[in-house]
């Protein structure tokens, strides 16, 4: 069950309630009845800028904070079987999409799980799939590879720059063993800055670092220190993620998810604003609450992909698709039982022509998800592309809860009720930070219901 958000004693919603990085979030999927033919989902539907993402759900270790869908190791030949299915799922998704209107990635992406878990020759036959199966040219567009600094080995990396990825991402979390050890996730400072090296040397044009703030016993000195062991590698981008304690993960066993840590929140917050402070004074620029990208990066590569409004093709148990009107995915689970039981039944699936679980996106949620999407972005929303899309202005749709953000001081300007030909609704330092808090604000009552219906398992 998906507990009620709790308001701080100041009256402002807490600061940490829900990452919004996909809308509508995955609890509110459910068995979809009758089970649609992807043909038929896909008819009609551009083509022209798509998305592509392939899911490995497999890690050496599962993290004390972590609720993806994953689990540990890979018995006897499952690795071969998953990647067997995952050929047989790309076939069915390529038949689906027909000859008529050949389809067009605009951008490929390998997450997890770990993906760097599978061997160097596996990796060649992951893409292998994205090529031969589904057309996309991974020499040619963005191609962006999730890492631990375990499996980041030298041979794995040249397979992944020789087939073109141009970003690479990997999870740190921290450069102090005791926060690692406290996070559950224990590495050696002396193998993190080895596989940094590593990747250094393979020549990956866009190294990102993932850091956790929020730790148990992490002070704002163990904080800075992990800040500027990242910056001496010169990252292209930092992430900076909050510490959530999930149910059903390791160390969501060991505490009450309904109770309101309003401590731990203040301490959080005080993490993130010296973790940007610090980034933006080393000429980072702040693309979103968790991303910050140097200034003079190198760009990946072209991409004209919209999330707002292009489709995404998950190949994969654990990836989501995206149509204009339904998005869909296999069943999904943070235990370990479960997960292990959906991985099986995925390698022996035969017929992946169907749509299994997913929810409806119908106009209302559309918009929602749209102003989503813009709003937690340091750019913001270009008023005049939600107005083309949908014929109306945002603040008109969603005149309480932009009211309240106004209110609040999170919108970079307080003047939006008077000028309506402002091209562009931001949010404000403010509203950045508290960008965890303001996404679940804008969920539909339906969506809200389903996740509080949803059965954790």
């Amino acid at each position: 069950m998906t507990s009620a958000p709790v308001a701080a004693p100041t009256g402002l919603p807490r600061p940490y309630q829900s990452y919004t990085y996909a809308y509508p979030h995955k609890t509110a999927y459910r068995p979809l009845t009758p089970r649609p033919a992807l043909k038929d989902l896909w008819a009609g539907e551009c083509r022209r800028s798509l998305s592509l993402y392939l899911h490995i759900p497999f890690c050496e270790v599962r993290c004390g904070f972590c609720n993806l869908f994953t689990r540990i190791g890979a018995p006897g030949d499952l690795t071969g079987r998953y990647l067997d299915a995952v050929r047989r799922q790309a076939a069915a998704m390529r038949e689906a999409l027909g000859d008529e209107e050949t389809p067009r990635f605009a951008n490929a992406a390998f997450g997890g799980g770990t993906p760097t878990f599978l061997e160097a020759a596996e990796l060649e036959r992951l893409c292998d799939i994205a090529e031969r199966e589904m057309g996309a040219d991974l020499r040619a567009i963005p191609l962006s590879v999730e890492a631990s600094p375990s499996t980041a080995t030298a041979d794995r990396l040249a397979v992944l720059v020789e087939r073109g990825t141009t970003r690479l991402s990997l999870g740190v979390q921290s450069f102090v063993e005791e926060e690692s050890r406290a996070a559950v996730r224990p590495q050696r400072r002396a193998d993190v800055e080895a596989a940094l090296a590593r990747i250094r040397e393979a020549g990956v044009p866009v190294l990102n670092i993932d850091l956790i703030y929020g730790i148990d016993g992490q002070t704002a000195a163990s904080w800075r220190h992990s800040l500027d062991a990242a910056l001496a590698w010169r990252p292209e981008e930092i992430y900076l993620y909050p510490l959530y304690i999930r149910p059903l993960t390791g160390l969501g066993r060991h505490s009450d998810a309904r109770t309101a840590d309003l401590e731990w929140d203040e301490q959080r917050l005080r993490r993130y604003r010296e973790g940007r402070d610090r980034l933006l004074a080393q000429g980072y620029e702040q693309v979103s609450m968790r991303m910050f990208r140097r200034a003079d990066a190198p760009p990946q590569g072209p991409d004209d992909y919209a999330c707002q409004t292009d489709g995404m093709i998950g190949l994969g148990c654990g990836a989501r698709s995206y149509t204009s009107t339904l998005h869909y995915s296999f069943d999904y689970a943070v235990s370990m039982r479960e997960i292990r039981g959906i991985i099986d039944d995925y390698t022996a699936t035969e017929d992946f022509s169907y749509a299994l679980h997913g929810r409806r996106v119908d106009e209302d949620e559309a918009r929602r998800r749209h102003l989503l999407q813009s709003l937690l972005q340091a750019e913001g929303l270009p008023v005049a592309d939600y107005r083309l899309r949908f014929g109306s202005d945002p603040r008109d749709d969603f005149p309480a809860e932009i009211g309240a953000l106004a209110d609040r001081g999170w919108l970079a300007d307080r003047g939006w009720l008077a000028d309506r030909d402002e091209d562009r609704l931001r949010l404000s330092a403010e509203g950045l930070a508290h960008s965890d808090a303001i996404g679940p604000e804008f969920f539909s009552p339906a969506v809200r219901d389903a996740m509080a219906a949803y059965e954790t398992k």
